[in-house]
């Protein structure tokens, strides 16, 4: 059970998962606040505000810019991995909901024309960021980070 222990307690890992879960939670508040209803599925789901991809992605390369330094192997490959995650959240994955809203809207009127149903087919449509989304993100990790370096390390 040691290795298990060692998990829990891995600061590179526990920093960056902490980051998730406050950005996951503040997504279900904020998406209650908003719509007047309380829906647990947004504490999984993609897409929405604040972008839990980018808080995680941000957390990690902030944390290790404080524990490995701005010139260390650790700190480059998290930094080009946030890069990645957070360009990818705002450009592949936005569009992509934004093509799933076309293709069900066409879907919904083809029904509606044809008077028939379809195979249901719904596609998700909420799975990228908008860039203050991201943004969002990328405060949360990198406060949390900060946070959690100072203060809990």
């Amino acid at each position: 059970m040691n290795w298990l222990s060692e998990l829990l307690t891995n600061p590179w890992l526990v920093c960056p998962v902490s980051s998730w879960a406050v950005a996951q939670v503040l997504k279900v508040i904020i998406n209650a606040v908003l719509n007047k209803k309380l829906d647990w599925e947004r504490l999984f789901g993609d897409g929405g505000m604040p972008s839990g991809h980018s808080a995680t992605v941000s957390s990690l390369a902030m944390f290790a810019l404080l524990k490995a330094g701005p010139s260390s192997f650790e700190f480059a490959v998290c930094a080009i991995l946030a890069i990645i995650v957070c360009h990818d959240a705002m450009g592949v994955r936005f569009e992509t909901g934004k093509q799933a809203q076309m293709i069900n809207e066409i879907i919904r009127t083809v029904e509606v024309l044809s008077k028939q149903d379809l195979p249901e087919v719904k596609l998700k449509e909420l799975v990228g960021h908008t860039p203050i989304q991201v943004l969002a993100g990328i405060t949360i990790g990198m406060c949390n980070a900060a946070m959690f370096y100072y203060w809990i390390l």
